[in-house]
């Protein structure tokens, strides 16, 4: 992922108002790997119950505004973005506006997502032996470029969901 500047994250919101764009806090920028990230996912320091979502959609950056809840569910889910559901990781409910008029009007569409939004990180873990039987590298290469393929194919088809209103 390209890395993103305040600037480009705050002017990119599909589905928010330009104040809710301002007044969105931002995770520390200097510190975030972007070699490894296909998108770049945090929780709002103040509101809690506000995610937001920056990624590349056809050359361009796209923040979504996600509400969610403040702590992962006590069950399992299957994440629609990078699909995981290796122990330890739990995918929740997040319901996004849709952009435009749609959006204020109340109309929203939904989806679940890994709760703490590392689905890059997961996509990139080494695969489990009932993922992938085998130890070659060509083929465990190939497994995590598809994962990343379909994270990314995934991910935006959600954020073109949400600007086509």
């Amino acid at each position: 992922m390209i890395p993103l500047t305040e600037s480009q994250i705050r002017t990119s919101f599909v589905n928010a108002s330009k104040g809710d764009a301002k007044r969105a806090r931002l995770p520390d920028l200097a510190a975030v790997d972007w070699d490894r990230l296909d998108l770049l996912g945090w929780q709002d320091a103040k509101r809690p119950t506000l995610h937001y979502v920056s990624l590349e959609l056809d050359g361009e950056v796209a923040t979504l505004m996600l509400r969610g809840a403040e702590r992962p569910p006590a069950k399992k889910m299957l994440c629609s973005w990078c699909e995981d559901i290796v122990d330890g990781n739990r995918a929740a409910i997040f319901v996004a506006p849709l952009g435009g008029d749609a959006g204020r009007r109340g109309n929203t569409v939904g989806t679940s997502i890994c709760a703490d939004l590392g689905c890059s990180r997961n996509v990139r873990r080494a695969p489990a032996p009932y993922e992938v039987r085998s130890q070659d590298p060509a083929l465990l290469a190939y497994h995590q470029e598809q994962k990343i393929a379909g994270l990314r194919e995934r991910s935006s088809r959600f954020v073109r969901t949400v600007t086509a209103g």
